[in-house]
């Protein structure tokens, strides 16, 4: 596809006032969506190279693009207490605002090639076509959806009138004068903390953990209203580089104390991929001490992924110990939880989104064509 496209005018920028030197620069706009303030002249793309200065407006030029469209099991996003064993529609664009040398969807979320962005959709169309085949939400993933937040938020909107419910898969990395516009308008988010130093985030995401915890904070903060949404966490243990057992302590002991001990945390196995192809993966036992940790440290709900693990897949009942959900990686065997979502053995409510009877969906990964 071309890249000389008018584009969608974009949200959260502003003009960069020119020193008066009385130089004749060319005047720049600075983005605010992402902390980074990429500050652009005409022609100029920011980190993310999606959101351009032409002619003087901050043009995000992949609104109605996306690199494709799938159905997929919920639980793979990951989510494990947001509507179990449903189908969600899954799409993305191209770039990040990220630089994360471990990526494991890098061809998409590092492309430079507009025929990466092989399919078009707008929102009406992404709505329609959830509804058409039968998917209970739609998720915003494979690259992160604030970089292409005004999209998003319209897909959102349009899936909304139409009973459908809305994901975010992010990083979390975003301003806060767009975090509550970009958060209000999703049922649930799945928010990855890639590890819990400074000093990983700067060198391996370029990014700044401070400003993922933030979010987090002030996520946390608002759960009680209703216009918030349902949030999971996910951290891919990366040997050598965050399973530290100190480390993962003093994550699960932060997430425990700042966002509740009811927030359901997946650590995921690292795969070989991008910039970091001489780092092992994940040995399963490593994700199960992870998970062991958590557990100690008070989180009532961490999982692994990207394994299989019978007993790191399970959703256990706070109170009575039963095991309320058994997977089998992404398809259901067992669900004693009623529509409330409460313990069929012993009334306990588990914190999540539930209907009275799960979905069927399984393990699929069913293509989708969406039309314009």
């Amino acid at each position: 596809m071309s890249t000389d496209t008018a584009g969608h005018i974009a949200q959260w920028w502003d003009k960069v006032p020119e020193p008066a030197d009385g130089t004749d620069k060319p005047a720049r706009i600075q983005c605010d969506l992402c902390p980074r303030h990429c500050r652009l002249r005409d022609g100029q793309r920011g980190f993310c190279y999606v959101r351009k200065n032409v002619g003087g407006n901050l043009i995000l030029d992949t609104y109605g693009r996306s690199s494709g469209f799938c159905l997929d099991p919920v639980e793979k996003k990951p989510l494990n207490h947001f509507l179990p064993g449903t189908s969600i529609l899954s799409f993305g664009t191209a770039g990040c605002n990220l630089g994360c040398k471990f990526c494991q969807n890098y061809d998409i979320s590092t492309s430079r090639q507009w025929d990466t962005l092989s399919q078009t959709g707008a929102p009406d169309a992404i709505a329609e076509a959830a509804h058409r085949n039968g998917a209970k939400s739609v998720a915003m993933t494979y690259n992160d959806p604030v970089i292409f937040a005004e999209y998003a938020i319209d897909t959102a909107r349009a899936c909304h009138e139409r009973g459908i419910k809305t994901v975010a898969v992010t990083a979390g990395y975003i301003t806060p004068v767009a975090r509550e516009e970009f958060f209000d308008a999703f049922d649930a988010v799945n928010i990855d903390l890639k590890a819990f130093t400074p000093e990983f985030y700067k060198k391996l995401t370029g990014a700044d953990l401070k400003v993922v915890l933030d979010n987090l904070e002030w996520l946390a903060s608002r759960r009680d209203r209703r216009e918030a949404p349902w949030i999971e966490l996910t951290t891919l243990v990366i040997p050598g580089h965050n399973d530290a057992p100190e480390e993962l302590a003093e994550m699960c002991r932060w997430v425990v104390e700042t966002l509740g001990p009811d927030v359901p945390h997946h650590f995921s196995a690292f795969h070989p991929d991008h910039r970091m192809r001489d780092v092992p993966a994940t040995p399963p036992e490593t994700l199960r001490l992870a998970r062991e940790i958590a557990l100690e440290y008070g989180e009532q709900f961490p999982y692994t992924g990207n394994v299989h693990d019978a007993d790191g897949d399970a959703t256990i009942c706070t109170s009575c110990g039963e095991v309320v959900i058994r997977r089998d990686w992404y398809e259901l065997l067992e669900y004693r939880l009623d529509e409330r979502g409460c313990c069929a053995s012993c009334g306990t409510r588990i914190p999540g989104v539930f209907e009275e009877k799960p979905g069927t969906f399984g393990r699929r990964r069913v293509p989708v064509q969406v039309a314009r």
